[in-house]
């Protein structure tokens, strides 16, 4: 389905199924919600599960004039939640920066939210708060992306002969494929512009989504990988302490991609924080 968002943006929904309450899947960036059915179907049985996709990713396109800003990506977190569960008790799992969309959603309306899981979300302190992040090599890594491919599956072979996606669980790999390419004339292009994910990343540090956290009265549970110095794993206990009602789970042997490389454990995760 599709639902309106701000900036006549329409955001594209997808329904994975399930039995029970309602569960929202939001994806990293330069991903799309498909990347996380793995996990949807891990937890039939208890969730009806949904995912969006995100202004400029999957299927949601971004306006032409649309300048990157990330409070747009908390509007599209807000209409996806809304339209997953217009009642009230939704369970959210945000990855990076779906995390910070749903967080953003939940400040926005308190009693959308029974539980939040996050995964590292891109929350950061501004300079003036004395943390200092140095511009991530990700950044011209996704300007410096290959953009297509002449089919599907030679885009499969590419990625999974080289890290981080050669780590990948092979579903969650064919699903970045399958839906997050289109046919073109040369063959298959990604849907995600490689300049729109470099400028979001870009621009992952100057939203205002830790000035919010005091605010946020949802249960948060913040989950982080293996902690470096200046990533969203190093960052992700202080926003937890921010966070009026929040748990903090680590797991060392996990890294910034663990819900592609292990979407069963994601789907226990979620099923504990809830239960």
């Amino acid at each position: 389905m599709r639902v309106p968002s701000s900036d006549h943006v329409s955001v594209s929904i997808q329904e994975f199924g399930g039995r029970g309450r309602p569960l929202l899947l939001a994806h990293a960036t330069g991903f799309h919600g498909y990347c996380y059915l793995p996990i949807a179907d891990a937890l039939t049985d208890q969730f009806t599960a949904y995912a969006l996709d995100y202004r400029g990713h999957g299927d949601t396109a971004r306006p032409n004039d649309w300048q990157v800003n990330w409070a747009g990506y908390g509007d599209d977190s807000l209409a996806a939640a809304r339209a997953a569960a217009p009642d009230g008790g939704l369970v959210g799992f945000g990855h990076s920066m779906g995390a910070t969309g749903l967080l953003m959603a939940a400040h926005r309306d308190p009693e959308l939210f029974d539980v939040i899981v996050a995964f590292e979300p891109i929350v950061f302190p501004a300079p003036a708060d004395g943390f200092h992040r140095d511009p991530p090599p990700i950044i011209e890594g996704a300007r410096r992306r290959r953009s297509s491919f002449s089919s599907f599956s030679e885009a499969i072979t590419n990625y999974s002969s080289k890290p981080p996606m050669m780590s990948f669980d092979p579903e969650v790999l064919r699903l970045y494929v399958g839906h997050g390419f289109r046919p073109s004339p040369d063959g298959v292009r990604l849907k995600c512009d490689p300049e729109h994910e470099a400028r979001t990343f870009e621009m992952g540090g100057l939203h205002s989504c830790w000035d919010l956290l005091p605010e946020i009265t949802a249960r948060v549970v913040i989950v982080a990988g293996a902690t470096d110095e200046t990533g969203p794993a190093f960052i992700a206990k202080r926003v937890a302490d921010r966070l009026p009602n929040s748990t903090y789970v680590e797991n060392p042997e996990w890294d910034h991609f663990a819900p592609f490389v292990d979407p069963a454990a994601m789907a226990t995760l979620i099923a504990e924080a809830v239960s």
